[in-house]
């Protein structure tokens, strides 16, 4: 119990220091991102919301940062804008099965003369994610992998930085190659318990929720990549006022065989931002 306390005690007085160093910090990742933005493999999905099958490579790291500016949809009044830094470390724990965390810091903007902006840490998520069908060329089966997350509620949930819920999902992925150079991927998802929100982005309401989205993703040349995405969720009640729906197009380019710069902009519906640019970079090692 003592123990349990003073660790406690140790989570208390960092997470209060962290708050503090938030700012600085956000602005740190965003110009890391631009620094290492000069690789990840053809792998990786950021800055795209809808998952691929593939796993990080076995007893190998992928860090991804990313930082998106969104505004706001208008029933968010008074906050206006809100900036996210993404933090993302998966690792390959068996040669089909990846473990990882994300970590976000979450700036929101209100309207002059309203409270004032508000600066913090999300809710810290983890998952698990097994391919347990790989895509085999001049086959017709697509890959499938499967992924389970949890998200703990380590957000200040009064000042909407976390939901203030224990989240548990899982998400179902399907990857086929329609070319040598085009990849579709579809995702089919369900929030089992919690919400979908990310600081005010979202869907606030507790229960259960579906989700799905499809990509389509081309190498223009050996380093390019762009694609398309549209993405959905509704709650239990298909209520679409408590739904979300957004599409992005954006890429990636690759500097080096093991780093890329990630860039999206996308535009949303009902609770998700209006629109945003994403900026990031991912990396394997």
């Amino acid at each position: 119990m003592c123990g349990g306390r003073a660790a406690t005690a140790i989570l208390a007085s960092t997470h209060s220091s962290a708050r503090k160093l938030c700012v600085p910090v956000i602005r740190c990742g965003f110009l890391l991102s631009l620094v290492l933005a000069v690789n990840s493999t053809l792998q990786a999905q950021q800055p795209f919301t809808v998952d691929d099958a593939d796993v990080t490579e076995h007893k190998k790291f992928q860090l991804q940062i990313s930082h998106e500016f969104a505004i706001l949809p208008r029933s968010a009044h008074p906050s206006l804008r809100q900036n996210t830094t993404v933090f993302v470390l998966n690792y390959g724990l068996l040669p089909d099965v990846e473990i990882g965390v994300d970590y976000p810091l979450i700036v929101i903007s209100n309207a002059a003369g309203t409270s004032r902006s508000i600066r913090g840490f999300g809710d810290l998520n983890f998952h698990v994610k097994y391919n347990f069908l790989k895509e085999r060329e001049g086959k017709r089966r697509p890959g499938l992998t499967v992924s389970f997350a949890m998200e703990v509620p380590t957000g200040d949930a009064p000042k909407g930085l976390g939901s203030g819920l224990l989240d548990y999902s899982v998400n179902g992925v399907l990857q086929k190659s329609l070319t040598t150079k085009t990849t579709f991927r579809a995702n089919g998802g369900i929030v089992f318990a919690g919400n979908t929100s990310t600081g005010l982005s979202g869907i606030r309401i507790r229960g259960r929720v579906f989700t799905a989205g499809v990509s389509l993703v081309r190498q223009f040349t050996p380093k390019l990549n762009l694609g398309f995405e549209l993405t959905g969720a509704a709650s239990n009640n298909l209520n679409l006022g408590a739904g979300q729906l957004q599409t992005q197009f954006g890429g990636n380019y690759q500097l080096t065989q093991k780093l890329s710069l990630d860039f999206g902009v996308l535009a949303g519906k009902y609770n998700n931002p209006r629109v945003g640019v994403l900026l990031g970079m991912s990396l394997d090692f």
